[in-house]
């Protein structure tokens, strides 16, 4: 058996969330041969989590993702707002950015891939029950990405998404008025007459609900 850490206190107690039979068991058998690690319980369902957790009284859950009732970040979601709620490790085999950044914003403690080392999985159950967060190497480079993208900026979120109406001609025309560019300039740029400029201009006001290559100018910079 694995030697005992420094906790003193009784083992932590584990409920084990995977709509897989087979996960389960393998969870629980390799949990349980760590002297301070118990698995109280089993579900196969985030639906079944409210009740498994009354019963059971687990400390931490190891809760999946993708299962086909009620999915795991949801069932997260839902625990984490109970008075004294469990612990949270999203064990899964799921990890694109989406699943992560919703997994830590609904109050899960730890998010670890299903291919993580047992030994790695056990060193997590003990620091999540010890209020310590834990997340994979992966898992912390992807934290790190998020902490390093750039402010939200409104303005210029919502200049995208109007530009992005455009078709890519009509892009290319709004991006070259936005330089300051003459339609007969623009034309030779992209080799058209000026009458297409033109023709590209209207339809490019129209779509944007603006009524002059000034505002479509101010757009291309606040997109910027």
């Amino acid at each position: 058996m694995a030697a005992m850490t420094d906790r003193s206190a009784a083992p932590v107690r584990v409920l084990v969330v995977d709509d897989d039979a087979l996960v389960r068991a393998g969870l629980t058998m390799m949990l349980n041969e760590f002297d301070d690690i118990e698995v109280v319980g089993v579900a196969g369902d985030g639906a079944d989590v409210p009740a498994a957790v009354n019963r059971h009284r687990p400390d931490v859950v190891l809760m999946d993702i993708r299962m086909p009732g009620v999915d795991g970040l949801t069932a997260t979601e839902r625990l984490c707002v109970r008075p004294d709620p469990p612990e949270v490790i999203i064990l899964t085999t799921f990890d694109t950015d989406r699943h992560i950044r919703r997994a830590l914003r609904v109050g899960a403690s730890g998010f670890l891939l299903k291919h993580t080392p047992p030994a790695q999985i056990a060193r997590a159950v003990r620091l999540v029950a010890d209020g310590e967060p834990m997340l994979s190497p992966d898992v912390i480079r992807r934290v790190m990405a998020f902490a390093a993208e750039p402010e939200p900026d409104p303005r210029r979120d919502r200049a995208r998404e109007l530009l992005g109406r455009l078709s890519d001609a009509e892009r290319s025309v709004a991006l070259l008025v936005g330089q300051g560019r003459t339609n007969q300039e623009i034309g030779r740029e992209l080799l058209m007459s000026t009458a297409t400029v033109k023709a590209y201009m209207t339809r490019i006001l129209t779509k944007l609900d603006l009524t002059n290559r000034v505002q479509v100018a101010l757009l291309v910079h606040d997109a910027r």
